[in-house]
């Protein structure tokens, strides 16, 4: 036997010696269950030497001193807090202090979504153009002014104006594509007579190529130009920013 071992036997010898004489005089209760980690007495208290050291039972084991409860708190916080841990001998009050309380994260206002001050407006049949001509009618006229320019005062400012010209389908791709290009025009020089800016406008036309009506042959020339008039029209796209 080794010298170490040999104290450590002493040792334990002398520790059972002293809880056994303890236990005579004090009705000390030393492992009842066989699982008890400590000696305790008969009022459930742990029995500690002169020197104020818990006496350890042959159950003694780290596992078995975290798992014998006194109260809510394990024995061994009185006993070997350094085998338990200090964090697992704070009441549950002050773990509960010092535990971070969860907090919710903020999550960044969006932006609303800028208004618009986006509008189309379609001069369409003989109110505004008569067959094969690219003159403004009073009617249309009107139209521009109620429509187009009375929304402009809603807008803080004009990105673009786009003004497109179309025609019915009489007559040969090349004329009718002309003649889209100068209704749109027409409606470009009134708007700018207006004070609307020359730069914040562009025009083009489509000829005949994207009617809104289709009309049978069969009717006549008169019938069938008359039928045709959807067709004759300009189409007036604003886009912008509200105010």
């Amino acid at each position: 036997m080794t010298a170490a071992n040999f104290r450590l036997a002493s040792a334990t010898l002398l520790m059972l010696a002293g809880l056994s004489a303890m236990a005579q005089s004090k009705d000390i209760v030393v492992d009842p269950k066989g699982d008890i980690p400590y000696a305790i007495d008969q009022r459930n208290v742990v029995v500690k030497s002169g020197a104020d050291l818990c006496w350890r039972t042959g159950s003694w084991t780290p596992g078995a001193a975290t798992e014998a409860k006194a109260g809510e708190l394990p024995i061994a916080c009185e006993c070997d807090k350094d085998v338990v841990g200090a964090d697992k001998c704070a009441p549950a009050s002050a773990r509960a202090a010092s535990t971070p309380a969860a907090t919710t994260p903020v999550t960044a206002a969006v932006p609303a979504a800028p208004k618009k001050c986006d509008f189309s407006v379609t001069l369409s049949a003989d109110d505004a153009f008569a067959f094969n001509k690219a003159t403004l009618s009073k009617s249309a006229k009107a139209t521009l002014d109620n429509a187009v320019l009375a929304k402009l005062d809603t807008c803080a400012t004009v990105n673009t104006v786009i003004i497109n010209g179309h025609t019915d389908r009489l007559g040969s791709q090349s004329y009718n594509q002309k003649l889209s290009e100068k209704r749109a025009d027409a409606v470009q020089s009134y708007l700018a007579s207006k004070g609307l800016k020359a730069e914040n406008m562009d025009t083009m036309g489509s000829g005949k190529t994207q009617p809104i009506k289709s009309c049978d042959d069969k009717l006549g020339r008169k019938k069938l130009i008359e039928c045709l008039a959807p067709n004759r029209r300009v189409t007036v796209d604003v886009k912008g920013p509200a105010k």
